[in-house]
This record gives structure tokens, sequence and C-alpha cells, in this order.
């Protein structure tokens, strides 16, 4: 059977959050299309709030903690990514740009990336496509056509949920149907490679 590894980015800050449920909800739907193409799905969660000192100090000093480290990797070493912001004066948060920010900007080339946030009122989910959506095409991720904004009237007791829910299993379906067809595993830049055609005795070119 095959396996693939789905990264996880939450950038709640409060704690319970509803842009941790919007992650959970949009990575159970994945998962559950994923396996039902007989797809196994590894899936690290990573929750920005836990390291938000740690990418502080990799902005101000350029090297990444242990822990941070493990975040990076599970991000740039995975077949697909779920990134779900809150929408803070309409664009996405400091902490998760910031997180974003201390990526290796070549290592998302071509990986499947779901983009889903959350705010107080519908009005903000423009941010998907003008901030969230450039931000990663930028970064030459492969964006999905359906992105997922949950305001706070869709958690609501009254609210009528059948809406989110259809937008979760349509983006869930486009990213499962781009991570199945993956092949990052095998070709995942080691950032430790020496560049083509150097050698270590004469540089570049020596033969």
């Amino acid at each position: 059977m095959t396996t693939r590894k789905l990264a996880v980015v939450s950038a709640g800050l409060s704690q319970p959050s509803s842009t941790r449920l919007l992650a959970d909800r949009l990575t159970q739907a994945t998962v559950d299309r994923l396996k039902e193409n007989g797809t196994e799905v590894e899936v690290t969660v990573i929750e920005l709030r836990d390291l938000a000192q740690d990418v502080t100090n990799n902005l101000l000093t350029g090297f990444a903690s242990p822990k941070l480290q493990a975040a990076l990797d599970a991000v740039t070493e995975s077949d697909g990514l779920i990134a779900v912001t809150p929408i803070f004066t309409t664009s996405y948060s400091g902490l998760f740009k910031s997180f974003v920010d201390v990526i290796d900007p070549d290592s998302l080339t071509d990986l499947p990336v779901l983009i889903a946030a959350t705010g107080g009122t519908e009005r903000h989910s423009l941010a998907l496509d003008y901030a969230m959506r450039p931000l990663f095409g930028y970064l030459h991720a492969v964006v999905v056509p359906t992105g997922v904004y949950a305001a706070s009237s869709d958690w609501g007791s009254g609210s009528d949920s059948s809406s989110l829910s259809n937008r979760i299993g349509r983006a869930a379906g486009e990213l499962a149907t781009l991570v199945r067809e993956s092949d990052r595993s095998s070709t995942v830049r080691d950032p430790f490679a020496l560049p083509k055609g150097f050698s270590p005795v004469g540089g570049f070119g020596a033969q």
C-alpha cells in the first residue's frame, strides 16, 4: 500500500482554536479521501503557537532550533500541505508569515497545498485569493483550486454548516488527488547537497 506524508500547519493563537478545528476537519477529510483509494497517510500537525519563540530566534540568528527544524523538515519533506491561518487586518497572521519566511524558498516547489483561513466575518474570505494564494504561488507550490474559509458564523450552534462541509470535502478531494500523484518523496532537494558541477578539490568545473 502506498504511503504519503501530509503536513498540517495551524497558526491559531487561542486554545481551543477555530483555526485548529478547521485544520483538523480538512486533515480528516483528506485522509479519508486518500484511504478510499488505498493510500496510507502519515500526518504531522504543526502548531505554530508552540514555535513562536523558535521562529523569532531563527529570524534573528539564522539558525533553527531542533524543534523548529523538525517542523520545517516535516513541511519540506511532505507530499502535501494543509496551511490554515487566522485572518488579522485583512491578511494572514504575522506568525504564519514568519514561519513561511524561515522555510527554504526552493523547498516547496511542486508541493500540493490546500489553503484555508478563519476569521470573524465572511468578507475576509477574499484574503485566501489575494494573500495566501499568491504567497504559495511565489514559492512555486501547487495550490488546489478550492480555498476554505470559515467565519465565526460557521461554528455557531444555529449555523448551516453544509456549505462549509461541502467546501471542505471539495478541497480535500482536490488535495488528495494531487498528493496521490506526487513524486516529491524521490525528488525532495537536499539543502546540504553541493551545487551541480562542483568538485571539492578544484571547485566548479574541475576535471
